[in-house]
């Protein structure tokens, strides 16, 4: 019988609080937004997977029996974007699942580069559109491990789990609460007691790129703390295992940059915690007063933050209605969220883009983001 045709959609995310804490085993808050990557699949009678976009790249295609090395190549910058289809490819090939051939076209209006998780919005769109169009039923958590495998092991980006795991697992009108050591998580509802409230998003116009660099080094930096810790005292596997009045004594002769690098991821769990208990409580104010927080241990301790991300946040302190706002992604330049009361939003947005400009000479994009559902199959139109 023919292979249907099929579309899929994935979603971008923010995270809302919970930064550089999910490769160290610990707690995020992302939501699932309203802006997708679509992959639509064409079966195909030979071996090999074509790929065409609109605004990614040039077309590129490959073997399904490449070797991973030949896979790997991307001979011109503008191709690096294909490395995520191969990639994912690849990794479902290694699980054992035999692939369709086929012709995946790809569009999207996720920012790239902009850390709302452009990424994995592609890794996931694409490895659900592979997997149905060979009559695989995909399992999202299992679909998210292995994207998140395909950039670890094939990209060179050691990201953490919750880029694929919101991509997955999103719930509209709703935040997903997750433990990225075990992998349980529960979805909070956005609602806050007496205030109606928005999720804006100010992108600082900065590109920032994950693959390599100063993202792989903070990992790094953070497993050299570990060492440091559980040589100290049992037990210790990751930071999550650690509470902060733990931290100052087991790091008293610990080198300064690990031991901020490490007093951000530790004290970063204990905030998401707290933002969820503030959720709950329905209290905009404190869970405002955690994203602060979390911005200035970004900016100080762990050190991903920049120029104009910083003046994004301090320009919102200054807005009328403003509960809180941060940087949101791996950092060095992207977005920042901001949770904003209904009736504040147009006058926030006007403010941020004037005062921006004005010390910028860049216009940010900012648009407000609705909490999604993750990955889905469309239905034709």
């Amino acid at each position: 019988m023919a292979v249907a045709p099929l579309s899929v959609r994935a979603p971008g995310r923010v995270n809302l609080i919970g930064e550089h804490t999910d490769y160290n085993d610990g707690f995020v808050m992302p939501i699932a937004i309203d802006r997708y990557t679509v992959v639509q699949a064409t079966p195909r009678a030979d071996d090999r997977i074509f790929v065409s976009s609109e605004g990614f790249g040039p077309a590129i295609e490959f073997s399904l029996h490449a070797p991973r090395d030949k896979a790997f190549a991307a001979t011109d910058e503008r191709e690096v974007w294909s490395r995520y289809v191969q990639a994912v490819a690849w990794a479902l090939q290694d699980a054992g699942h035999v692939l369709q051939a086929c012709s995946l076209k790809i569009r999207g209006n996720i920012p790239s580069g902009a850390g709302l998780s452009s990424s994995a919005a592609l890794e996931v769109a694409c490895g659900c559109a592979l997997m149905m169009l060979a009559g695989l039923e995909p399992d999202r958590t299992a679909l998210a491990l292995l994207c998140q495998r395909a950039e670890n092991v094939y990209v060179g980006a050691r990201c953490g789990i919750m880029d694929q795991y919101i991509a997955c697992h999103g719930h509209a009108g709703h935040a997903l609460l997750l433990d990225c050591r075990t992998l349980e998580h529960s979805n909070v509802p956005l609602r806050f007691n007496d205030s109606d409230t928005r999720i804006v998003v100010c992108n600082s116009m900065v590109r920032h790129a994950l693959a390599g660099g100063e993202y792989n080094v903070r990992r790094e930096q953070c497993e050299a703390g570990v060492r440091h810790l559980a040589a100290r005292r049992a037990g210790i596997k990751a930071l999550r295992d650690l509470e902060m009045l733990e931290f100052g004594p087991l790091a008293h002769d610990m080198e300064p940059l690990l031991a901020r690098r490490c007093r951000h991821v530790i004290g970063e769990n204990e905030r998401v915690r707290s933002a969820a208990d503030a959720i709950t409580r329905g209290d905009a104010a404190a869970f405002g007063q955690l994203m602060y927080a979390s911005h200035a241990s970004l900016r100080d301790d762990y050190e991903v933050s920049c120029a104009e991300l910083d003046l994004l946040v301090d320009l919102a302190r200054t807005i009328d209605g403003v509960y809180g706002a941060r940087m949101t992604g791996g950092g060095f330049g992207g977005c920042t969220v901001n949770l904003v009361r209904s009736d504040a939003a147009a006058r926030f947005e006007k403010i941020i883009e004037e005062s921006f400009a004005k010390a910028t000479g860049k216009t940010p994009q900012i648009f407000v983001c609705q909490a999604s559902d993750g990955v889905m199959r469309m239905t034709p139109s």
